[in-house]
Protein backbone atom coordinates (compact mmCIF):
# COMPACT_ATOMS: atom_id res chain seq x y z
CA UNK A 1 0.00 0.00 0.00
CA UNK A 2 0.95 3.62 -0.36
CA UNK A 3 -0.49 6.70 1.29
CA UNK A 4 -3.16 7.10 -1.41
CA UNK A 5 -4.76 3.72 -0.66
CA UNK A 6 -4.67 4.43 3.06
CA UNK A 7 -6.16 7.88 2.46
CA UNK A 8 -9.05 6.41 0.46
CA UNK A 9 -9.83 4.06 3.35
CA UNK A 10 -9.83 6.96 5.83
CA UNK A 11 -12.18 8.97 3.63
CA UNK A 12 -14.52 5.99 3.37
CA UNK A 13 -14.65 5.92 7.17
CA UNK A 14 -15.70 9.58 7.31
CA UNK A 15 -12.54 11.69 7.67
CA UNK A 16 -12.43 14.83 5.53
CA UNK A 17 -10.82 18.22 5.15
CA UNK A 18 -10.75 20.05 8.47
CA UNK A 19 -11.26 16.93 10.61
CA UNK A 20 -9.70 16.74 14.06
CA UNK A 21 -8.58 13.21 14.86
CA UNK A 22 -6.78 11.55 17.78
CA UNK A 23 -4.90 8.52 16.45
CA UNK A 24 -4.08 5.36 18.41
CA UNK A 25 -2.22 2.94 16.19
CA UNK A 26 -0.27 -0.21 15.43
CA UNK A 27 1.70 0.35 12.24
CA UNK A 28 2.48 -3.35 11.72
CA UNK A 29 -1.25 -4.17 11.66
CA UNK A 30 -1.55 -2.59 8.20
CA UNK A 31 0.78 -5.08 6.51
CA UNK A 32 3.26 -3.98 3.85
CA UNK A 33 3.38 -0.20 3.40
CA UNK A 34 5.58 1.30 0.70
CA UNK A 35 8.02 3.92 2.03
CA UNK A 36 7.42 2.93 5.65
CA UNK A 37 5.41 4.43 8.54
CA UNK A 38 5.81 8.01 7.32
CA UNK A 39 3.34 7.08 4.58
CA UNK A 40 0.59 6.58 7.17
CA UNK A 41 1.03 10.05 8.69
CA UNK A 42 1.15 11.44 5.16
CA UNK A 43 -2.19 9.75 4.41
CA UNK A 44 -3.90 11.29 7.45
CA UNK A 45 -2.54 14.77 6.73
CA UNK A 46 -3.54 14.53 3.07
CA UNK A 47 -7.13 13.73 4.07
CA UNK A 48 -7.61 16.33 6.82
CA UNK A 49 -5.59 19.03 5.04
CA UNK A 50 -4.11 22.20 6.51
CA UNK A 51 -7.40 23.04 8.21
CA UNK A 52 -7.42 19.74 10.13
CA UNK A 53 -5.48 18.57 13.18
CA UNK A 54 -3.87 15.20 13.91
CA UNK A 55 -3.08 14.20 17.51
CA UNK A 56 -1.27 11.20 19.00
CA UNK A 57 -0.59 10.05 22.59
CA UNK A 58 3.06 10.38 23.65
CA UNK A 59 2.96 9.37 27.34
CA UNK A 60 5.00 6.25 26.68
CA UNK A 61 6.31 4.06 23.89
CA UNK A 62 3.11 3.85 21.89
CA UNK A 63 4.38 2.94 18.46
CA UNK A 64 6.41 4.35 15.62
CA UNK A 65 3.65 6.61 14.26
CA UNK A 66 3.52 8.61 17.50
CA UNK A 67 7.28 9.18 17.39
CA UNK A 68 7.15 10.34 13.76
CA UNK A 69 4.42 12.92 14.41
CA UNK A 70 6.07 14.16 17.60
CA UNK A 71 9.32 14.82 15.70
CA UNK A 72 7.70 16.64 12.78
CA UNK A 73 8.39 20.37 12.24
CA UNK A 74 5.52 22.36 13.74
CA UNK A 75 4.38 19.59 16.11
CA UNK A 76 3.18 20.72 19.54
CA UNK A 77 3.37 18.64 22.74
CA UNK A 78 0.94 19.21 25.60
CA UNK A 79 2.36 20.41 28.91
CA UNK A 80 0.85 17.78 31.21
CA UNK A 81 3.23 15.13 32.57
CA UNK A 82 0.47 12.52 32.37
CA UNK A 83 -1.93 11.86 29.49
CA UNK A 84 0.45 13.82 27.25
CA UNK A 85 -0.45 14.35 23.58
CA UNK A 86 1.37 15.67 20.53
CA UNK A 87 -0.47 17.43 17.70
CA UNK A 88 0.10 19.00 14.33
CA UNK A 89 -2.32 21.17 12.38
CA UNK A 90 -4.54 24.21 12.55
CA UNK A 91 -5.97 23.69 16.08
CA UNK A 92 -2.93 22.04 17.70
CA UNK A 93 -2.09 24.93 20.03
CA UNK A 94 -5.70 25.53 21.06
CA UNK A 95 -6.42 21.87 21.79
CA UNK A 96 -3.27 21.35 23.87
CA UNK A 97 -3.21 24.70 25.68
CA UNK A 98 -2.64 24.61 29.47
CA UNK A 99 -3.15 20.86 29.69
CA UNK A 100 -1.02 20.79 32.85
CA UNK A 101 -3.41 23.14 34.66
CA UNK A 102 -6.42 20.80 34.45
CA UNK A 103 -7.59 19.08 37.65
CA UNK A 104 -7.52 15.73 35.88
CA UNK A 105 -5.28 14.28 33.20
CA UNK A 106 -8.16 13.31 30.92
CA UNK A 107 -11.32 15.15 32.04
CA UNK A 108 -12.68 18.67 31.77
CA UNK A 109 -10.29 21.23 30.29
CA UNK A 110 -8.03 18.65 28.64
CA UNK A 111 -7.37 17.95 24.96
CA UNK A 112 -9.48 14.80 25.16
CA UNK A 113 -12.70 16.66 25.97
CA UNK A 114 -11.82 19.59 23.69
CA UNK A 115 -11.61 17.21 20.73
CA UNK A 116 -15.23 16.23 21.37
CA UNK A 117 -16.30 19.85 21.86
CA UNK A 118 -14.86 20.72 18.45
CA UNK A 119 -16.54 17.80 16.69
CA UNK A 120 -13.43 15.63 16.45
CA UNK A 121 -12.80 11.91 16.10
CA UNK A 122 -10.84 9.09 17.67
CA UNK A 123 -9.21 6.66 15.27
CA UNK A 124 -8.11 3.20 16.42
CA UNK A 125 -5.89 1.90 13.64
CA UNK A 126 -5.22 -1.81 14.16
CA UNK A 127 -5.84 -1.53 17.92
CA UNK A 128 -8.96 -2.04 20.04
CA UNK A 129 -10.73 -0.04 22.75
CA UNK A 130 -8.06 -0.92 25.31
CA UNK A 131 -5.94 1.74 23.58
CA UNK A 132 -8.71 4.36 23.53
CA UNK A 133 -7.37 6.82 26.10
CA UNK A 134 -10.47 9.00 25.83
CA UNK A 135 -12.38 6.33 27.72
CA UNK A 136 -10.41 7.53 30.75
CA UNK A 137 -12.05 10.90 30.13
CA UNK A 138 -15.48 9.30 30.51
CA UNK A 139 -14.36 7.74 33.81
CA UNK A 140 -12.97 11.06 35.05
CA UNK A 141 -16.11 13.01 34.14
CA UNK A 142 -18.20 10.40 35.95
CA UNK A 143 -15.80 10.65 38.94
CA UNK A 144 -15.95 6.88 39.34
CA UNK A 145 -15.07 5.72 42.88
CA UNK A 146 -12.33 3.29 41.85
CA UNK A 147 -10.16 5.99 40.27
CA UNK A 148 -7.07 7.21 42.08
CA UNK A 149 -4.69 10.16 42.18
CA UNK A 150 -1.51 10.64 40.15
CA UNK A 151 1.17 12.83 41.73
CA UNK A 152 3.88 14.28 39.52
CA UNK A 153 6.74 16.77 39.83
CA UNK A 154 7.63 18.53 36.56
CA UNK A 155 8.54 21.82 34.96
CA UNK A 156 5.61 23.87 33.73
CA UNK A 157 5.81 25.87 30.47
CA UNK A 158 7.32 28.81 32.38
CA UNK A 159 10.18 26.57 33.53
CA UNK A 160 9.04 26.47 37.16
CA UNK A 161 9.20 23.14 39.00
CA UNK A 162 5.75 22.25 40.31
CA UNK A 163 4.25 19.24 42.08
CA UNK A 164 0.68 18.52 41.16
CA UNK A 165 -1.92 15.86 41.90
CA UNK A 166 -4.25 14.79 39.12
CA UNK A 167 -7.58 13.52 40.45
CA UNK A 168 -9.65 10.63 39.09
CA UNK A 169 -6.64 8.99 37.50
CA UNK A 170 -7.06 5.56 35.85
CA UNK A 171 -5.68 2.45 37.43
CA UNK A 172 -5.53 -1.22 36.46
CA UNK A 173 -7.47 -3.42 34.05
CA UNK A 174 -10.89 -2.45 32.76
CA UNK A 175 -13.11 -4.16 30.18
CA UNK A 176 -12.96 -1.40 27.57
CA UNK A 177 -13.25 -3.88 24.71
CA UNK A 178 -16.71 -4.72 26.03
CA UNK A 179 -18.12 -1.33 24.97
CA UNK A 180 -17.38 -1.85 21.25
CA UNK A 181 -20.93 -3.01 20.52
CA UNK A 182 -22.42 -0.02 22.36
CA UNK A 183 -20.61 2.43 20.10
CA UNK A 184 -21.53 0.46 16.99
CA UNK A 185 -25.18 0.15 17.96
CA UNK A 186 -25.55 3.90 18.55
CA UNK A 187 -23.73 4.83 15.34
CA UNK A 188 -20.92 6.53 17.26
CA UNK A 189 -18.35 4.24 15.61
CA UNK A 190 -17.64 2.92 12.13
CA UNK A 191 -15.30 0.03 11.32
CA UNK A 192 -13.58 -0.66 8.01
CA UNK A 193 -10.58 -2.67 6.88
CA UNK A 194 -7.55 -0.83 5.53
CA UNK A 195 -4.85 -3.21 4.41
CA UNK A 196 -4.75 -5.91 7.07
CA UNK A 197 -5.91 -3.56 9.85
CA UNK A 198 -9.35 -3.16 11.35
CA UNK A 199 -9.77 0.59 11.68
CA UNK A 200 -12.34 2.15 14.01
CA UNK A 201 -13.40 5.77 13.63
CA UNK A 202 -15.33 7.12 16.61
CA UNK A 203 -17.31 10.34 16.79
CA UNK A 204 -15.91 11.64 20.09
CA UNK A 205 -18.95 13.71 21.09
CA UNK A 206 -21.34 10.82 20.37
CA UNK A 207 -19.12 8.48 22.37
CA UNK A 208 -19.24 10.81 25.37
CA UNK A 209 -23.01 11.20 25.10
CA UNK A 210 -23.55 7.44 24.95
CA UNK A 211 -21.15 6.38 27.68
CA UNK A 212 -21.77 9.22 30.13
CA UNK A 213 -25.48 8.40 30.06
CA UNK A 214 -24.87 4.69 30.62
CA UNK A 215 -22.13 5.28 33.20
CA UNK A 216 -24.37 7.52 35.28
CA UNK A 217 -26.70 4.54 35.75
CA UNK A 218 -24.07 1.79 35.82
CA UNK A 219 -20.82 2.83 37.49
CA UNK A 220 -19.36 -0.61 36.71
CA UNK A 221 -19.82 -0.02 32.97
CA UNK A 222 -16.13 -0.55 32.23
CA UNK A 223 -15.54 -3.47 34.60
CA UNK A 224 -15.52 -7.13 33.60
CA UNK A 225 -17.55 -9.78 35.41
CA UNK A 226 -14.72 -12.31 35.71
CA UNK A 227 -14.48 -13.28 39.42
CA UNK A 228 -10.83 -14.24 38.87
CA UNK A 229 -9.95 -10.69 37.72
CA UNK A 230 -8.62 -9.17 40.93
CA UNK A 231 -8.44 -5.69 39.38
CA UNK A 232 -12.12 -5.52 38.50
CA UNK A 233 -13.16 -7.24 41.74
CA UNK A 234 -11.24 -4.59 43.68
CA UNK A 235 -12.73 -1.77 41.62
CA UNK A 236 -16.26 -3.12 42.10
CA UNK A 237 -15.52 -3.15 45.80
CA UNK A 238 -14.62 0.55 45.64
CA UNK A 239 -17.92 1.28 43.87
CA UNK A 240 -19.97 -0.57 46.49
CA UNK A 241 -18.04 1.07 49.32
CA UNK A 242 -18.83 4.47 47.82
CA UNK A 243 -22.49 3.47 47.45
CA UNK A 244 -22.60 2.47 51.12
CA UNK A 245 -21.10 5.82 52.12
CA UNK A 246 -24.17 7.45 50.64
CA UNK A 247 -26.52 5.39 52.81
CA UNK A 248 -27.60 6.21 56.36
CA UNK A 249 -27.10 2.61 57.54
CA UNK A 250 -23.80 0.76 57.99
CA UNK A 251 -23.18 -2.72 56.59
CA UNK A 252 -21.48 -5.43 58.62
CA UNK A 253 -21.09 -9.16 58.10
CA UNK A 254 -20.99 -12.28 60.23
CA UNK A 255 -17.38 -13.43 60.71
CA UNK A 256 -18.60 -17.02 60.40
CA UNK A 257 -20.09 -16.26 56.98
CA UNK A 258 -17.09 -14.21 55.79
CA UNK A 259 -14.48 -16.90 56.42
CA UNK A 260 -12.74 -19.14 58.92
CA UNK A 261 -9.47 -17.31 59.67
CA UNK A 262 -8.93 -13.59 60.21
CA UNK A 263 -6.80 -13.05 57.06
CA UNK A 264 -9.43 -14.84 54.97
CA UNK A 265 -12.24 -12.82 56.55
CA UNK A 266 -10.34 -9.56 55.95
CA UNK A 267 -9.66 -10.43 52.32
CA UNK A 268 -13.28 -11.35 51.68
CA UNK A 269 -14.62 -8.22 53.37
CA UNK A 270 -12.30 -6.02 51.33
CA UNK A 271 -13.27 -7.78 48.09
CA UNK A 272 -16.87 -6.82 48.81
CA UNK A 273 -16.21 -3.26 50.01
CA UNK A 274 -17.39 -3.93 53.60
CA UNK A 275 -15.55 -2.27 56.50
CA UNK A 276 -17.30 -3.87 59.51
CA UNK A 277 -17.41 -7.37 60.95
CA UNK A 278 -19.64 -8.95 63.59
CA UNK A 279 -17.73 -11.40 65.76
CA UNK A 280 -19.67 -14.64 66.19
CA UNK A 281 -17.29 -17.49 65.26
CA UNK A 282 -13.64 -17.52 64.18
CA UNK A 283 -11.63 -20.65 63.44
CA UNK A 284 -14.68 -22.70 64.38
CA UNK A 285 -14.78 -21.24 67.90
CA UNK A 286 -17.50 -19.08 69.47
CA UNK A 287 -15.88 -15.66 69.88
CA UNK A 288 -17.59 -15.01 73.22
CA UNK A 289 -15.82 -18.02 74.73
CA UNK A 290 -12.33 -17.17 73.48
CA UNK A 291 -9.65 -16.10 75.99
CA UNK A 292 -9.24 -12.33 76.25
CA UNK A 293 -5.70 -12.51 74.85
CA UNK A 294 -6.87 -14.34 71.70
CA UNK A 295 -9.94 -12.18 71.19
CA UNK A 296 -7.94 -8.98 71.64
CA UNK A 297 -5.42 -10.17 69.06
CA UNK A 298 -8.20 -10.80 66.54
CA UNK A 299 -9.70 -7.34 67.13
CA UNK A 300 -6.27 -5.75 66.64
CA UNK A 301 -5.70 -7.73 63.42
CA UNK A 302 -8.99 -6.47 62.02
CA UNK A 303 -8.22 -2.89 63.07
CA UNK A 304 -4.80 -2.99 61.40
CA UNK A 305 -6.58 -3.82 58.13
CA UNK A 306 -9.14 -1.05 58.48
CA UNK A 307 -11.94 -3.40 59.57
CA UNK A 308 -13.99 -2.29 62.58
CA UNK A 309 -15.85 -4.68 64.88
CA UNK A 310 -19.53 -3.72 64.85
CA UNK A 311 -20.44 -6.03 67.74
CA UNK A 312 -19.75 -9.39 69.36
CA UNK A 313 -22.71 -11.76 69.20
CA UNK A 314 -23.18 -14.27 72.02
CA UNK A 315 -25.17 -17.47 71.48
CA UNK A 316 -26.11 -17.43 75.18
CA UNK A 317 -26.25 -14.93 78.02
CA UNK A 318 -22.93 -15.19 79.96
CA UNK A 319 -23.03 -16.77 83.43
CA UNK A 320 -20.67 -14.18 84.90
CA UNK A 321 -21.79 -10.85 83.44
CA UNK A 322 -19.14 -8.74 85.19
CA UNK A 323 -16.29 -10.96 84.03
CA UNK A 324 -17.70 -10.94 80.51
CA UNK A 325 -18.08 -7.14 80.50
CA UNK A 326 -14.50 -6.74 81.71
CA UNK A 327 -13.26 -8.96 78.89
CA UNK A 328 -15.16 -6.94 76.30
CA UNK A 329 -13.62 -3.73 77.65
CA UNK A 330 -10.12 -5.24 77.66
CA UNK A 331 -10.55 -6.33 74.03
CA UNK A 332 -11.87 -2.89 72.94
CA UNK A 333 -15.22 -4.36 71.91
CA UNK A 334 -17.76 -1.60 72.34
CA UNK A 335 -20.99 -3.43 71.54
CA UNK A 336 -22.48 -6.88 72.20
CA UNK A 337 -25.60 -8.71 71.03
CA UNK A 338 -27.23 -11.10 73.51
CA UNK A 339 -30.27 -13.37 73.18
CA UNK A 340 -33.29 -11.40 74.36
CA UNK A 341 -34.33 -14.09 76.86
CA UNK A 342 -32.18 -13.48 79.94
CA UNK A 343 -30.31 -10.44 78.67
CA UNK A 344 -31.57 -8.33 81.57
CA UNK A 345 -29.35 -10.32 83.95
CA UNK A 346 -26.24 -9.04 82.17
CA UNK A 347 -27.45 -5.52 81.39
CA UNK A 348 -26.25 -3.81 84.57
CA UNK A 349 -22.66 -5.06 84.24
CA UNK A 350 -22.49 -4.10 80.55
CA UNK A 351 -23.88 -0.63 81.22
CA UNK A 352 -21.36 -0.05 84.00
CA UNK A 353 -18.51 -1.08 81.66
CA UNK A 354 -19.77 1.25 78.92
CA UNK A 355 -20.57 -1.60 76.53
CA UNK A 356 -23.52 -1.03 74.20
CA UNK A 357 -26.15 -3.77 74.32
CA UNK A 358 -28.56 -5.09 71.70
CA UNK A 359 -31.10 -7.87 72.22
CA UNK A 360 -31.70 -10.47 69.52
CA UNK A 361 -34.87 -12.50 69.09
CA UNK A 362 -34.16 -16.23 68.87
CA UNK A 363 -37.26 -18.40 69.35
CA UNK A 364 -39.59 -15.75 70.77
CA UNK A 365 -42.69 -14.16 69.29
CA UNK A 366 -42.72 -10.41 68.66
CA UNK A 367 -44.82 -9.68 71.75
CA UNK A 368 -42.57 -11.77 73.98
CA UNK A 369 -39.49 -10.13 72.46
CA UNK A 370 -40.97 -6.69 73.11
CA UNK A 371 -41.65 -7.65 76.73
CA UNK A 372 -38.07 -8.88 77.16
CA UNK A 373 -36.79 -5.63 75.69
CA UNK A 374 -38.90 -3.55 78.09
CA UNK A 375 -37.62 -5.62 81.01
CA UNK A 376 -34.01 -5.07 79.96
CA UNK A 377 -34.46 -1.36 79.24
CA UNK A 378 -35.46 -0.81 82.86
CA UNK A 379 -31.93 -1.87 83.81
CA UNK A 380 -30.14 -0.52 80.72
CA UNK A 381 -31.94 2.49 79.29
CA UNK A 382 -30.88 2.98 75.68
CA UNK A 383 -30.26 -0.68 74.87
CA UNK A 384 -31.27 -1.61 71.32
CA UNK A 385 -32.85 -4.52 69.46
CA UNK A 386 -31.22 -6.72 66.81
CA UNK A 387 -34.21 -7.69 64.65
CA UNK A 388 -33.97 -11.11 62.98
CA UNK A 389 -36.78 -11.66 60.49
CA UNK A 390 -35.74 -15.25 59.84
CA UNK A 391 -36.28 -16.13 63.49
CA UNK A 392 -39.67 -14.41 63.63
CA UNK A 393 -40.67 -16.33 60.49
CA UNK A 394 -39.53 -19.56 62.14
CA UNK A 395 -42.05 -19.05 64.97
CA UNK A 396 -44.86 -18.53 62.46
CA UNK A 397 -44.99 -14.74 62.22
CA UNK A 398 -44.78 -12.32 59.31
CA UNK A 399 -41.74 -10.22 60.30
CA UNK A 400 -42.72 -7.03 58.46
CA UNK A 401 -46.49 -7.22 58.35
CA UNK A 402 -46.82 -8.34 61.97
CA UNK A 403 -43.68 -8.67 64.14
CA UNK A 404 -42.08 -5.32 63.28
CA UNK A 405 -45.34 -3.46 63.83
CA UNK A 406 -46.84 -5.26 66.81
CA UNK A 407 -43.61 -5.05 68.77
CA UNK A 408 -43.16 -1.35 67.89
CA UNK A 409 -39.55 -2.07 67.00
CA UNK A 410 -39.12 1.08 64.92
CA UNK A 411 -38.02 2.95 68.06
CA UNK A 412 -35.87 0.11 69.40
CA UNK A 413 -34.04 -1.42 66.47
CA UNK A 414 -30.28 -0.96 66.21
CA UNK A 415 -29.57 -3.79 63.79
CA UNK A 416 -31.38 -5.75 61.12
CA UNK A 417 -30.01 -9.23 60.44
CA UNK A 418 -29.98 -9.89 56.71
CA UNK A 419 -31.17 -13.49 56.84
CA UNK A 420 -34.23 -15.33 55.59
CA UNK A 421 -36.26 -18.44 56.48
CA UNK A 422 -39.45 -20.27 55.68
CA UNK A 423 -42.03 -20.71 58.41
CA UNK A 424 -41.12 -24.39 58.27
CA UNK A 425 -37.68 -23.40 59.58
CA UNK A 426 -35.89 -24.20 56.34
CA UNK A 427 -33.39 -21.79 54.77
CA UNK A 428 -34.61 -20.72 51.30
CA UNK A 429 -32.80 -18.69 48.67
CA UNK A 430 -32.28 -15.14 49.85
CA UNK A 431 -35.46 -13.02 49.83
CA UNK A 432 -37.47 -16.05 48.66
CA UNK A 433 -38.75 -17.01 52.10
CA UNK A 434 -40.99 -15.58 54.80
CA UNK A 435 -38.39 -13.27 56.36
CA UNK A 436 -39.71 -10.23 54.43
CA UNK A 437 -36.16 -8.86 54.23
CA UNK A 438 -36.90 -6.69 51.21
CA UNK A 439 -39.75 -4.91 52.99
CA UNK A 440 -37.77 -4.47 56.21
CA UNK A 441 -34.74 -3.02 54.44
CA UNK A 442 -36.98 -0.67 52.47
CA UNK A 443 -38.89 0.70 55.46
CA UNK A 444 -35.72 1.25 57.48
CA UNK A 445 -34.07 3.12 54.60
CA UNK A 446 -37.17 5.33 54.42
CA UNK A 447 -36.53 6.32 58.03
CA UNK A 448 -32.79 6.95 57.38
CA UNK A 449 -31.93 4.10 59.73
CA UNK A 450 -28.44 4.73 61.14
CA UNK A 451 -27.81 1.30 62.65
CA UNK A 452 -26.34 -1.84 61.11
CA UNK A 453 -27.53 -4.28 58.49
CA UNK A 454 -25.70 -7.57 59.12
CA UNK A 455 -25.15 -10.11 56.35
CA UNK A 456 -25.78 -13.56 57.79
CA UNK A 457 -26.28 -12.28 61.32
CA UNK A 458 -27.89 -14.73 63.72
CA UNK A 459 -28.83 -17.32 61.09
CA UNK A 460 -27.28 -19.62 58.49
CA UNK A 461 -26.97 -18.14 54.99
CA UNK A 462 -27.96 -20.34 52.03
CA UNK A 463 -24.86 -19.48 50.01
CA UNK A 464 -21.31 -18.17 50.19
CA UNK A 465 -20.27 -14.78 51.52
CA UNK A 466 -19.71 -13.48 47.98
CA UNK A 467 -23.24 -14.58 47.09
CA UNK A 468 -24.61 -12.90 50.22
CA UNK A 469 -22.95 -9.61 49.29
CA UNK A 470 -24.19 -9.84 45.70
CA UNK A 471 -27.71 -10.72 46.90
CA UNK A 472 -27.71 -7.63 49.11
CA UNK A 473 -26.42 -5.37 46.31
CA UNK A 474 -29.16 -6.69 44.05
CA UNK A 475 -31.77 -6.11 46.73
CA UNK A 476 -30.66 -2.49 47.22
CA UNK A 477 -30.67 -1.88 43.47
CA UNK A 478 -34.25 -3.07 43.19
CA UNK A 479 -35.98 -1.16 45.99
Amino acid sequence: MDYREIAEGLKALGLKKGSIVLLHSSFVSLGEVANGPEEVIKAFLSVIGKSGTLLVPVFGKLGVLTEILKAMPGAVVSSAPVGTLAAIGKDAEELLADHWKAETAHGKGTPFTRIAEKGGYICLLGVDQDRNTTLHSVEALLELPYLGVAKSTFKNPAGKTVTKEYKFYPGPHRDFIGIDHLLLDTGAMQIKRIGNAQVRLIDSAMMFETLLSLGAEHSDLFLCSNPACDDCVRQRSAIFKADLAGESFKLTASAKLAGRYVPEIVENLKREGISFVELDCIQGKVCASLPAETLKKFVEEFASEGIEVSALRCPAVPDDAEKFAAKMKECSIRSVILPADGAATAAKALKKAGIALSLANTNQTALRSADLYEECSKVYKGCRFAFNGANFAAVGENPFLYSYRIGRFIRKIGQLDIADALQTGEGPEFACGNGEIRELVSILRCANFDGFFCLGGGAAYPGSFAEAAEDFRTLLANI
